[in-house]
C-alpha cells in the first residue's frame, strides 16, 4: 500500500482535486503572461528627434504652415543608410536647400547634425505609451530596456532556487499564496513607478516570485492526483499557460497603455490571493515531513468534498502510517547536488544535459522576448506563438516514440537553429516570411523543451531525480536570464544576438547524440545503474520498469 492507494480511496479525481486544479490551471494562466509583457509594455514605437519647428505648434517664426509635416521632417531629420529618418541624430538647424531636390539625395555627411537634445517624438499609432516613451529608452540608452528584462529573468533564477528550498521546508500552499501577493504587489506598484530604477527593481522581484508560482501549481497537481491522472494535469497546466499567451496578445492588441495593461494583469492576482485560502496543502508533504495528523485531516476533507464519507472515517493513523511506510524511509534520503558530479559517467550527463537545457532556454525565451525584433504585428505574432505551442507538443510526442529520445531531440535543435539563422537574414520587407519562418522556430522550440525534459528524466536515477531537477533548472534559467541580456549587442549589429541563439541550438544538436538512448529501456534507480551501462551493450529487461511518453 502507498500515498496513491490513500488518493484511490478518498478519490483520485473528484470534485476536490477537479476544483483545485482549475484553480491552479487559472493562477498559470494569469501568471504566464507576466513573463512576457514586456513584449508590449517595452515596446519601441517609431520615434525621431524633436525639432522646434517640427514639433512645436506654437513657433512662428518660420512661415512653417505653408510646409507639409514631411517637408519639415526632410529639412530637420538626416537620412540613414535606408533613406529613411534618423532616430537618433538631427541637424543642427534647418537644411531649406533640401526642399529643392526633387526625389535626389546628395551627399548631406558634411551637413552638421547633433544628437537627440531635446529629447524624442514618438509615434503613437500602434502604442499610445510604454515604458520606452516614459523614460526615453532609446538610442544611447536603448541597452536598458534589454536589462528590464534580464532582470525580470534573473529574478526568476534567483526566485526558483530561494522558494524552491522554502517550498519543501515550509509547505507549497504557503509558499504558493506568498508568492501571489507578491507578485500582485509588484507588478501593480510596477505600473506607478516614478523612476526605471525602481521600475526595475518591481520586476525583478516579480520575476523572484513568478517562477514559484508556476512550480507550486504543477507540483500540487501532481501530488493531490494519483499517476494515471497526473500527466493529465500537467498538460492541462501547460494548455493554460498557452491559453494565457493568447489572451496576453488579444488583451494587448486592445489596451495600448502600458500602464493599463500591467494592472489588467496584476490587479486579479489580489483575488487569486484571498481565494487561495481554501486551497489544500499536500498531504503527501506534510506526513513526509512528519506532520501526519495534518496530513490526515486533509485526506479526509478531500473525501468529504469527494463524496467519500465512509472511506474518510475509515482513515486512521495506524492506516497512514502503514501506506507511507516507503514514501517516509526514502524521505531519509537527501542526496546532495555534490552528488552528482562524484562519478564519471553520472557527471558527464549531467554537464550534457546542462548545456543542452542552456541552450533551449536561451533560445526559447530569446524568441517569445523580442516579438518586435522578428516583425511589425506583434499582437498577432504573440497569439500565433501561443496557439502553435499545442500541436507542436503533440508532434513532439509522436517523434520521441517513433524516432526516439536522441534522434528528436537533434533534429528539433537543428531545425531550431536554422530557424533562428533565416530569421536573422530575412529582410524586414518580407513580412510574410519572417512570420512563418518565426512561427516554426517557437513550434520548434516547444518541441525541443519538452524532449530535454523527458529525456532528462530517463537519464538520472531515482534517488537524484528531484535534486537533478533543480540543478538542471538553474542552468534552464541562466539561459533564459541570459537571452535578453544578448540583445544589448545590437548596438554592434543588430544580426549577433540572433547568431548566438542560432549557433548555441546547433552546438546542442552536436552534444545530444553523447547522451544515451532511453526509449524503451529500463530507467536507472541509482548510480549503480548508470555507471555499469556500457555503451551499445546494456539490453532492456522484459519486466523493466520504462517510461511511455503518452499523448497528454
Amino acid at each position: 500500500m502507498a500515498f496513491q492507494d490513500l488518493l484511490d480511496q478518498v478519490g483520485g479525481l473528484g470534485r476536490f482535486q477537479i476544483l483545485q486544479m482549475l484553480f491552479l490551471c487559472i493562477s498559470s494562466l494569469i501568471t504566464y503572461p507576466h513573463i512576457l509583457l514586456e513584449n508590449f509594455t517595452a515596446a519601441v514605437p517609431g520615434h525621431h528627434c524633436w525639432v522646434h519647428i517640427l514639433d512645436n505648434n506654437t513657433d512662428s517664426a518660420n512661415d512653417t504652415r505653408t510646409l507639409s509635416p514631411d517637408a519639415l521632417l526632410r529639412i530637420s531629420i538626416p537620412l540613414d543608410s535606408n533613406l529613411r529618418p534618423e532616430k537618433c541624430r538631427r541637424f543642427s538647424r534647418p537644411q531649406w536647400q533640401l526642399l529643392n531636390l526633387n526625389r535626389t539625395f546628395p551627399n548631406i555627411t558634411d551637413l552638421d547634425t547633433e544628437s537627440c537634445m531635446d529629447g524624442w517624438v514618438y509615434d503613437q499609432s500602434i502604442f499610445t505609451s510604454t515604458i520606452v516613451t516614459k523614460w526615453d529608452l532609446v538610442c544611447e540608452s536603448q541597452s536598458l530596456k534589454s536589462m528590464a528584462k534580464f532582470l525580470f529573468m534573473a529574478g526568476m533564477l534567483v526566485g526558483s532556487i530561494v522558494y524552491g528550498h522554502l517550498s519543501d521546508r515550509f509547505g507549497r500552499r504557503l509558499i504558493f499564496r506568498c508568492c501571489l501577493l507578491q507578485l500582485a504587489i509588484a507588478d501593480t506598484s510596477a505600473a506607478f513607478a516614478p523612476t526605471y530604477l525602481i521600475y526595475c527593481s518591481l520586476r525583478f522581484l516579480a520575476g523572484f516570485s513568478t517562477m514559484s508560482i508556476l512550480t507550486n501549481c504543477t507540483v500540487l497537481i501532481v501530488e493531490w492526483t494519483v499517476p494515471r491522472f497526473q500527466v493529465m494535469g500537467m498538460t492541462l497546466s501547460i494548455c493554460a499557460a498557452c491559453l494565457g499567451k493568447i489572451i496576453l496578445g488579444g488583451l494587448a492588441f486592445a489596451i495600448r497603455d502600458w500602464r493599463t495593461l500591467q494592472l489588467v494583469f496584476s490587479v486579479p492576482l489580489f483575488v487569486f490571493f484571498l481565494s487561495s485560502r481554501w486551497l489544500a496543502e499536500s498531504a503527501r508533504w506534510l506526513i513526509i515531513t512528519n506532520r501526519p495528523e495534518e496530513g490526515l485531516k486533509e485526506l479526509k476533507k478531500a473525501a468529504h468534498r469527494n463524496g467519500r464519507k465512509n472511506a474518510g472515517d475509515s482513515l486512521t493513523m495506524e492506516v497512514l502510517r502503514s501506506a507511507m511506510q516507503e514514501e517516509l524511509e526514502a524521505a531519509q534520503i537527501k542526496p546532495s547536488v555534490f552528488d552528482l558530479f562524484r562519478t564519471p559517467n553520472l557527471r558527464k550527463r549531467i554537464c550534457l544535459l546542462s548545456f543542452v537545457r542552456f541552450a533551449n532556454f536561451m533560445s526559447f525565451f530569446g524568441l517569445i522576448l523580442h516579438l518586435q525584433y522578428m516583425g511589425n504585428n506583434v499582437f498577432l505574432f504573440q497569439v500565433l506563438f501561443g496557439a502553435v505551442n499545442l500541436p507542436a507538443n503533440y508532434v513532439a510526442f509522436l517523434a520521441l516514440n517513433h524516432l526516439g529520445r536522441q534522434v528528436s531531440q537533434t533534429l528539433f535543435l537543428f531545425l531550431l537553429g536554422i530557424s533562428i539563422l533565416a530569421i536573422t537574414f530575412v529582410p524586414q520587407e518580407m513580412q510574410t516570411l519572417r512570420m512563418a519562418v518565426s512561427t516554426l522556430g517557437i513550434a520548434v522550440s516547444s518541441m525541443t523543451l519538452m524532449c530535454s525534459f523527458v529525456h532528462g528524466n530517463e537519464l538520472i536515477p531515482t534517488v537524484f531525480r528531484v535534486t537533478a531537477s533543480g540543478f538542471l533548472g538553474i542552468a534552464s534559467n541562466i539561459g533564459a536570464a541570459l537571452a535578453p541580456l544578448l540583445m544589448i549587442l545590437t548596438v554592434y549589429s543588430s544580426h549577433l544576438p540572433w547568431i548566438i541563439y542560432g549557433v548555441c541550438c546547433i552546438l546542442g544538436g552536436l552534444v545530444v547524440p553523447l547522451l544515451p538512448e532511453t526509449r524503451n529501456k529500463p530507467l536507472p534507480d541509482s548510480i549503480q545503474d548508470v555507471e555499469k551501462e556500457r555503451k551499445d551493450s546494456r539490453k532492456a529487461k522484459p519486466d523493466g520498469t520504462f517510461m511511455k511518453v503518452t499523448q497528454f
